[in-house]
């Protein structure tokens, strides 16, 4: 059984305050957990349902781990759906990011912790390995976001940094998403560059956008002012690789 000690430390990871502390997050729920175990992320310990440690003993016998019953996993999740399992595990260090000849995703003051789960999840499906992120985008470690990712958070790197000065000596095109700008379906683009996803209220900072080289847009056939952020970024990551020139 566990202890109550640990339910109380775990739950504490509930808190991004904690979470920076102790430099530690929590991975929840099937999906996410079989990804997990198949990644370079470092487990401090597996706390598991019978049933999950029995489909899959070879990925969990190496690591410590504890089988306790699925109505105490989810009183230990941060959703109520979870009976199979959450890990605490160690978070990666915030190191630098360079593009090696690709296509990375900027992120500019993304908010919402399901945009970013989802344009995560892009990223993944599209091999796009690297994120850089503004210091007031949402935390790559919420749960809702590693949840909303759907194991994709295993196999991407993000950076957060000053975006200015990040980007501003970048010899890469850097594409911006704007209301107004040369049609998305008729851009050209390179094969190495960033994309900026703004804002969800407000889109691309000022800061930001003077330093993009090339403005587009999706052109809207519909009613509709805008795109969610995750939809747009979806939207324009396809058409990136499908008229890369």
């Amino acid at each position: 059984m566990i202890s109550k000690n640990q339910i109380k430390y775990i739950k504490s990871l509930h808190s991004k305050i904690t979470r920076n502390e102790e430099k530690k997050f929590l991975v929840e729920g099937k999906k996410s957990l079989i990804e997990l175990l198949n990644s370079d992320f470092r487990i401090e310990k597996l706390i598991i349902s019978q049933d999950f440690y029995n489909e899959n003993i070879a990925l969990i016998s190496r690591y410590n781990f504890e089988i306790i019953k699925e109505n105490e996993i989810t009183n230990l999740s941060t959703y109520k759906t979870n009976t199979d399992g959450i890990a605490v595990i160690y978070q990666k260090e915030n190191i630098k990011l360079n593009n090696n000849n690709e296509i990375i995703l900027v992120l500019d003051n993304i908010k919402d912790p399901g945009n970013l789960g989802t344009i995560i999840r892009i990223a993944d499906f599209y091999s796009i390995k690297k994120i850089i992120a503004s210091n007031n985008t949402c935390e790559f470690y919420n749960p809702k976001v590693i949840s909303r990712t759907m194991g994709s958070f295993s196999r991407i790197s993000i950076y957060y940094t000053n975006l200015e000065d990040y980007l501003k000596n970048e010899q890469f095109p850097i594409y911006g998403s704007f209301l107004s700008g040369e049609d998305l379906h008729k851009t050209k683009f390179e094969k190495s560059g960033f994309l900026v996803i703004g804002n969800e209220s407000n889109g691309i900072s000022k800061e930001i956008e003077k330093i993009v080289t090339k403005k587009i847009t999706i052109s809207k056939p519909g009613n509709a002012e805008s795109l969610n952020a995750g939809v747009a970024c979806g939207i324009i990551v396809d058409n990136i690789f499908r008229n890369i020139k």
